[in-house]
């Protein structure tokens, strides 16, 4: 993973810190050095203990791991900070990627802000991981979240295994969530789309999670049942799907069916089975493919 070779890339370098730093301080940067590509989580304590203590290379290192998520939860608002506040004392990759990541905030995580440690980082979506594992590691304070989505899905007539899928592929079923593309929510809804759903509050879970659903249900049915379809236009939109006659070509969202269908893995949506006769719209194009690298998009989903 990009973000795995990334922390292997800092781990075999050697951290910049200032001569000033007391010798135990510099102990600390260097130890959490070396762990960050076999415990990042433990590097990560280490890296909060000098960066509430102003080690500009600690805020800047820790900054990394909150931005992809590596040992602790990826945490854009809380990267942002940390890249600002190295930043700003004149650490030159932390510019660097405060610039990359396209992001504002004034958000320190905790660690930095009080002496606690970080929190894990969840069960990566990757391999052969089943919906039922995901679900069964989620932590206490989003199991809820889950069990709203399973149970309003039924409202809708959504699988809710199917919602379950694109809940967890979008959010992690996390409420506060928002993207680079300003796709809020559990569902990652796009201001346009909470619009057209009449979604008032877009972090306001059970709000979210009814628009996500509507949206996901219009969708189904759009596509006569075909998942795949129906997961593309979640997250590039219907328009692109109906001008590509299937799946669009971008890297993204090939890659996001893929990671719905491994969790749901049914081309039908299974409540519409028997709905519609007849071939189901694209049926000869809906087959993913190859990611074209040429082409990117992040959660458009434009109506």
């Amino acid at each position: 993973m990009l973000a795995t070779a990334l922390v292997a890339l800092l781990a075999s370098s050697s951290p910049t810190i200032n001569p000033d730093e007391p010798a135990a301080l510099k102990q600390e940067i260097q130890a959490a050095a070396q762990l960050e590509g076999q415990n990042p989580w433990a590097a990560a304590v280490r890296y909060c203990r000098a960066a509430r203590l102003g080690v500009i290379e600690a805020q800047y290192r820790l900054g990394i791991l909150y931005a992809f998520g590596v040992g602790v939860p990826e945490d854009r608002r809380a990267a942002a900070s940390l890249f600002s506040v190295a930043a700003q004392q004149g650490h030159a990759e932390a510019q660097v990627m405060l610039e990359t990541i396209h992001y504002s905030a004034d958000a320190l995580p905790d660690c930095v802000l009080a002496d606690v440690n970080p929190p894990h980082a969840e069960p990566e979506l990757t391999g052969n991981a089943s919906l039922d594992q995901i679900l069964a590691s989620l932590p206490q304070k989003k199991r809820w979240v889950a069990a709203l989505v399973e149970r309003m899905a039924t409202w809708y007539e959504v699988d809710p295994r199917l919602a379950l899928s694109i809940a967890t592929v979008e959010s992690r079923f996390e409420p506060g969530a928002r993207s680079s593309m300003k796709a809020m929510g559990v569902m990652q809804l796009i201001p346009a789309t909470a619009d057209r759903f009449n979604v008032r509050d877009a972090y306001n879970a059970s709000q979210n999670i009814r628009g996500g659903l509507r949206y996901l249900r219009w969708l189904l049915d759009r596509y006569r049942g075909d998942v795949m379809l129906a997961a593309a236009g979640y997250n590039a939109g219907e328009k692109a799907v109906d001008r590509h006659h299937g799946i669009p070509p971008y890297a993204e969202t090939q890659q996001y069916v893929r990671r719905v269908h491994q969790l749901y893995p049914y081309a039908l949506h299974l409540p519409d089975a028997g709905r519609w006769s007849g071939p189901r719209p694209f049926q000869e194009v809906s087959a993913v493919k190859k990611p074209l690298l040429k082409k990117h998009v992040r959660h458009h989903r434009r109506p």
